[in-house]
Parts: C-alpha cells; sequence; structure tokens
C-alpha cells in the first residue's frame, strides 16, 4: 500500500507502547519496536530490537535494522520513560542517572539517528511522550526529576520543529494525564483520578489516538497535545 510508512517506536514491550505498536499495525504500518526486554516478532511486518534506548548503540541498531528492513524511517514514537516519585532530597545518584538514561539519553541518540535518516527523504514526523506534570505540578505527586528531563523534552519539540520546518520533518508531543497502565495499580485509580478536573484517569487508547492524529496531521508541528482529563488547564 503507498501510504504505508515505516514507524519506530521505544519503550515498545508494555503499555502505551504496546498499545501503539498494536494501532500501527491494524493500520497497515510497518513497525520497528523496541524496548530492553521485547520478544521476538513472527510478523514479518514487525520487527523488535532489544535494548537499553539509553544507549547509543541500541538507538543505531534500532535505526538500522528499520532501513534494512523496510527500507527508510518515517515516523519515530518517543515513548520510552520512566518516572520515579521521591521527595527531591530522597533522589539518589542512581536515580538521577537512570531518569536521565532513559528519558534524555534515549531522545537524544534515536531521534538524532532518526531524522538523519529522515532528512534523505525531506519527510518525517517526531512524536515525544511528555507528562502534564511539566506544565502542571501536584501537591503529592513530587516530580522535580519527570519535569527535568520531560520538560526539556517539551521544549526540544518546539526547537526540532522549527528548525526542520522547510525540510519536510514534523515534531509534536503527547502530553498525558495519569493514565491507566501497568504503571498504576487499580487500587490507585480512585486517587489517582480525583487528581483531573474530569474525575477519572485516562485510558492508554486516549493516548494512542492523540498519537496516530498527530501522525496524520501534516500541518501540525511545534505541538504539545495535552491528553491529561483537563489537568493543565486549571482545576
Amino acid at each position: 500500500m503507498s501510504n504505508q510508512k515505516v514507524i519506530v517506536i521505544t519503550g515498545a514491550s508494555q503499555g502505551i507502547g504496546a498499545e501503539t505498536v498494536k494501532a500501527f499495525r491494524a493500520l497497515g504500518h510497518r513497525v520497528v519496536a523496541t524496548a530492553r526486554t521485547i520478544k521476538p516478532s513472527d510478523d514479518p511486518d514487525l520487527v523488535t530490537v532489544a535494548g537499553d534506548i539509553g544507549d547509543r548503540e541500541t538507538a543505531r541498531r534500532v535505526i538500522d535494522e528499520a532501513v534494512k528492513r523496510f527500507g527508510r524511517v518515517d515516523t519515530l514514537i518517543n515513548n520510552a520513560g520512566i518516572f520515579i516519585a521521591k521527595p527531591f532530597t530522597q533522589y539518589t545518584a542512581e536515580d538521577y542517572a537512570a531518569v536521565l538514561n532513559v528519558n534524555l539519553n534515549g531522545f537524544f541518540h534515536v531521534t538524532q539517528l532518526a531524522i538523519a535518516e529522515m532528512e534523505k527523504n525531506n519527510s518525517g514526523h517526531i512524536v515525544s511522550i511528555t507528562t502534564t506534570l511539566v506544565d502542571h505540578a501536584i501537591d503529592g505527586v513530587p516530580s522535580v526529576l519527570a519535569s527535568l528531563t520531560k520538560g526539556g523534552i517539551a521544549a526540544a519539540t518546539k526547537s526540532l520543529a522549527i528548525e526542520y520546518a522547510k525540510r519536510g520533518i514534523r515534531a509534536n508531543a503527547v502530553s498525558p494525564g495519569i493514565i491507566k497502565s501497568p504503571m498504576h495499580a487499580p487500587e490507585t485509580h480512585a486517587a489517582l483520578g480525583a487528581l483531573h478536573p474530569v474525575g477519572h484517569m485516562g485510558e492508554m487508547k486516549d493516548i494512542v489516538d492523540a498519537i496516530t492524529y498527530l501522525d496524520s496531521a501534516a500541518f501540525v508541528t511545534g505541538e504539545v497535545l495535552h491528553v491529561d482529563g483537563g489537568q493543565v488547564a486549571g482545576h
């Protein structure tokens, strides 16, 4: 099919990442999915690459595999991310290194290598997943390291959008509220839901729908789309 794209998805083994893989395959696109522990694929249009996305060699293998198997990279979904909620003074050097490794190094290496491929076709799209905590911190949800790293990605998304606007490459972000995913135990859902003006958590499908919308929205670039039950608007 002529509009079949090659989509690279990080953090793809579970949660929003795994649902995004399914959604793009259902749309007929070819996918390269990566995560630290991701199982081999028997689908010829889905390639999996296991590794630490914070490591440049993993990023290189992912992009090389996309080009080798499918000939190009059309869209990169930067979904890999970790969130460690601790009071600010209790973060350890290891916590700090872990969050920077996945959230920032993971974004930097794979995005740089993906854009280098996209430039060959004067066409491409980057979608990065941030968090509404960047714009709207919540008392009782300590989020300094999330804001430090994901806030950087939200800002970098706008920089990328402008730097590459005339080269056919778009950059957008999706900023979720708190989403029902394996990250949150069911017994926490009521309390977490109450943090949103709409009174409940989001579903993984809400985020996936935002990602697929942005991927099809040719005139949208530099946008941070909040899918957060009204959190960023106020409360």
